[in-house]
């Protein structure tokens, strides 16, 4: 049985799990993510979205198949046994391309959607409910039939990717499938539908309230996604839809969160559990509490996506070795704040959009925002020295523990209980543990 399978078994039959989504291409994220894995007992959900990781490399440069390899090589390393492994595509569809006619960025799409199944993501969240080259109003109706064109993607990549044709056309589609040499790990797709969630990266500024969805259009949703889907004579891939994304009325701004409220979505719960095979699936659960995750959970709210919250995390660890290398060594320092702050000046395509005010203002949400852009500054050549520089410099003997106890008070009574090692590697690796805890305590069972 697929994971998924007995996750959303659980919430129509037993107590209700969840299961933790972590989107991020962070190497740092993934592993912390596969060695808390190894002490849990469900499999570990890696995701990439389609502007992270796509055909043409997307902002971290990986393709698909990359990205597959990437997150292998750690999970090997670490001894993470492969069946345990989920890796999934999200939003694909044709978001990066959103600004071309509709043909071609639908072709894009299409293109993506192969590569990801090609690779081995086996939970595919489709997304097709974006405007594309000039559209204005988008009908459900079109955005299930371009859903379900993408699914046919998927379905016939799967099944006939291994034929030996220089390319092939599905039948009665104008979408064309490159061929090349096929590689899975596991052939068994589940799906995720829908995408009621606002725009990438936070909460627009001064927003104070989330429309959570309707039950009657979730079950729009629903009904006209299921007859796109059998139009096409795509019957036993609807049977494997196992997500709803809705809007449960929790996000984040640079400086806010919208917490989880259970009256407002008390009728989504009640919707879903009258609909066999399905659970939603949260986006932007980032910076909830424990107990909220929890509420989430116990509300149906089946898969926890949570991203830019672990990166947040790893940032603030970054910091705070700062700090202390700033307290302990006499000679050339990394200097990584500065170099942070200049790699992002430099090419501002990440952030400017986000980040609005005077001047002073951008410049602490560029620091401390819970959007946390800094995350898509990591893998510059410059920033990466400066971290390498870092961890040289405080990783030659054990740091006191008066300095971790000054800016990593958790991490200090984890070296104190001899649940962590000390070494700045390590206090990395805790503190965005410590969020991923957060998230299994919500999941398991009750």
């Amino acid at each position: 049985m697929h994971y998924l399978d007995y996750l959303v078994a659980s919430h129509h039959f037993g107590p209700p799990l969840g299961l933790a989504s972590v989107c991020s291409a962070h190497p740092l994220v993934i592993e912390a993510a596969l060695r808390h894995g190894l002490t849990q007992p469900q499999p570990v959900l890696i995701e990439a979205t389609c502007n992270q990781v796509n055909q043409f490399g997307g902002y971290t440069g990986h393709t698909p198949a990359d990205f597959a390899c990437f997150v292998q090589q750690i999970a090997a390393r670490l001894g993470f046994p492969g069946e345990r492994l989920m890796l999934g595509g999200d939003h694909l569809g044709p978001l990066p391309w959103a600004g071309e006619p509709a043909q071609s960025a639908m072709q894009k799409a299409a293109d993506l959607v192969h590569a990801c199944v090609q690779a081995g993501f086996n939970k595919i969240h489709l997304d097709c409910s974006m405007p594309l080259g000039g559209e204005r109003d988008l009908p459900l109706k079109v955005i299930a039939e371009r859903t379900a064109i993408l699914a046919e993607i998927a379905e016939t990549t799967l099944r006939e990717a291994r034929n030996s044709y220089p390319e092939f056309r599905i039948p009665n589609s104008e979408f064309r499938i490159p061929n090349s040499e096929f590689r899975i790990s596991n052939p068994d797709l589940r799906y995720v539908i829908g995408s009621e969630v606002p725009p990438a990266g936070g909460a627009k500024a001064g927003e104070t309230h989330l429309a959570v969805t309707a039950p009657e259009a979730a079950a729009e949703t629903l009904e006209l996604t299921r007859r796109a889907f059998q139009g096409r004579g795509l019957d036993s891939a609807w049977e494997r839809v196992r997500a709803l994304v809705v809007q449960p009325g929790v996000e984040f701004g640079d400086e806010t969160v919208h917490e989880y409220n259970r009256q407002a979505s008390s009728g989504l719960a009640r919707f879903i559990e009258t609909v066999p095979g399905l659970v939603y699936e949260a986006h932007s659960t980032d910076y909830q509490t424990r107990a909220a995750l929890r509420a989430l959970v116990e509300d149906h709210f089946g898969i926890l996506k949570v991203g830019p919250g672990l990166t947040f995390a790893l940032r603030e660890a970054v910091f705070a070795l700062a700090e202390m290398e700033t307290a302990l060594v006499a000679g050339a320092t990394s200097q990584i704040r500065a170099v942070l702050e200049a790699a992002m000046l430099a090419n501002p395509v990440h952030w400017q959009k986000h980040y609005s005010g005077l001047p002073e203002r951008q410049k602490f949400a560029r620091a401390y925002s819970f959007s946390d852009r800094i995350r898509y500054y990591w893998s510059q050549p410059a920033v990466q020295a400066a971290f390498d520089t870092l961890l040289h410099n405080l990783g030659r003997q054990p740091l006191p523990l008066t300095l971790i106890s000054q800016f990593l008070p958790r991490q200090y009574e984890q070296i104190r209980a001899g649940k962590l090692k000390n070494h700045p590697r390590e206090l990395l690796l805790g503190r965005v543990t410590d969020v991923l805890e957060d998230y299994a305590f919500a999941c398991r069972a009750k």
